[in-house]
């Protein structure tokens, strides 16, 4: 006998962010955020923070798993925020880049969001408004890859033909 589709049965999507920052008190006031918030827009997924002080380990986790979302600190010594967004378009599928800063102001804003940052959150964090980014921001990785989807489709069937 066939079973109906199941539809209360699905397990939920893990959905990993990825924290670099030398400042492991950035790390704290996320990792409280993810355990205490109400996740409306995605209250199905499951969101996991992941920690990395540096960025060779951040590319290196980056390189190993898929991260739909990385959220660095503005000054990441010895590299810039820039370096990071450049290092990061270069993988296969890169992540959204949010940078957090404690001095973050229109320029920042201006010049980020110009050079392909997802967007800026200012510190200290506040809970509602890096939920409503990061809700967002998976919003945006998922539609990203939808459309990808739907173009490799169509060119298969388009050859196919």
């Amino acid at each position: 006998m066939r079973r109906p589709p199941a539809t209360n049965t699905v397990s939920p999507r893990v959905v990993t962010v990825l924290s670099l920052s030398p400042n492991r008190d950035d790390h704290t006031s996320l990792r409280t955020i993810f355990d205490r918030s109400e996740w409306s827009l995605f209250g199905e997924s499951k969101w996991a923070l992941r920690v990395c002080t540096g960025v060779e380990s951040a590319l290196t986790a980056l390189r190993e798993d898929t991260i739909p979302i990385v959220i660095a600190e503005r000054d990441l010594a010895p590299v810039s925020w820039k370096e990071m967004l450049a290092r990061i378009s270069l993988l296969p599928d890169p992540p959204l880049l949010i940078v957090t800063s404690l001095l973050a102001d229109e320029y920042l804003w201006a010049e980020a969001l110009n050079l392909g940052v997802y967007d800026v959150l200012a510190k200290p964090f506040d809970a509602s408004e890096v939920i409503r980014v990061l809700s967002l921001a998976w919003q945006h990785w998922l539609n990203r890859h939808d459309l990808h989807r739907v173009r490799t489709g169509q060119r298969k069937a388009a050859t196919a033909a």
